[in-house]
């Protein structure tokens, strides 16, 4: 009697099976949101790109402002240490946390780690600003100490402070409200120590004879030269 043929057992050689373009089936948006995904690891560069992608497709998914930056960015000359901070990533925080105005710390916290920021910086800039264990803290003021950890002195930090705050065109002046770099300034000198108020308010009034010809703005140049000199010899 002759003997039975039988098929191959289910599943027996699936591993071998071929498959065709028509058979797979490839979500529509999938290319172009690995392309900017792609695109923005390279612009920004994180230190940890799983930590980084775990963020950047988290706040995709949430609506909420990516942990990008706007451009590829050499290390700055004049910061302090090397800490990983630079004005890219605060200009990312800023989009991230400045409409907020107070933000929680928890909140801060989580963006901070998610732009791969070591802990330790963080911590220093709480303990400088004094924000201890408060739920909540004025992002303005977080902003400006961050501002001045990778600069060299208050002139440069309200410089890094002026360019990633104003609404001018990328390599424009530079301007921002007066008023807000007043508060700034003022703060930034107290936190100094160094810098007194008499001196603070002097250099508030040099810098008003510029400001009133250009509609309560001022811009780095204002006091960038001799003219006024922000921090106190």
């Amino acid at each position: 009697m002759p003997e039975q043929e039988t098929g191959p057992v289910h599943g027996e050689g699936q591993e071998n099976q071929m498959y065709c373009s028509q058979q797979i089936n490839i979500p529509p948006e999938l290319p172009d949101i690995l392309k900017q995904f792609t695109k923005s690891a390279i612009r920004t560069q994180p230190k940890d790109v799983l930590q980084w992608s775990a963020a950047y497709f988290r706040s995709l998914a949430n609506g909420e402002t990516l942990p990008v930056k706007d451009r590829l960015e050499m290390p700055v000359a004049t910061q302090k240490t090397d800490t990983g901070l630079t004005p890219g990533l605060i200009a990312v925080l800023n989009r991230q946390l400045g409409p907020e105005g107070m933000v929680r710390q928890t909140l801060l916290e989580n963006k901070w780690l998610g732009l791969c920021l070591p802990v330790e910086q963080l911590q220093d800039i709480r303990r400088v600003g004094s924000f201890g264990d408060v739920v909540d803290i004025e992002w303005l003021k977080f902003f400006a100490l961050a501002c001045s950890a990778i600069s060299s002195n208050i002139t440069q930090a309200l410089k890094c402070i002026c360019e990633i705050l104003t609404t001018d065109p990328e390599g424009g002046a530079a301007r921002i409200p007066f008023v807000t770099f007043n508060y700034l300034y003022a703060y930034l000198a107290q936190i100094d120590g160094e810098i007194s108020q008499q001196h603070v308010q002097d250099c508030i009034e040099l810098l008003q004879y510029n400001v009133d010809k250009q509609d309560g703005m001022i811009m780095p140049r204002n006091f960038l030269g001799e003219f006024v000199q922000l921090d106190e010899k």
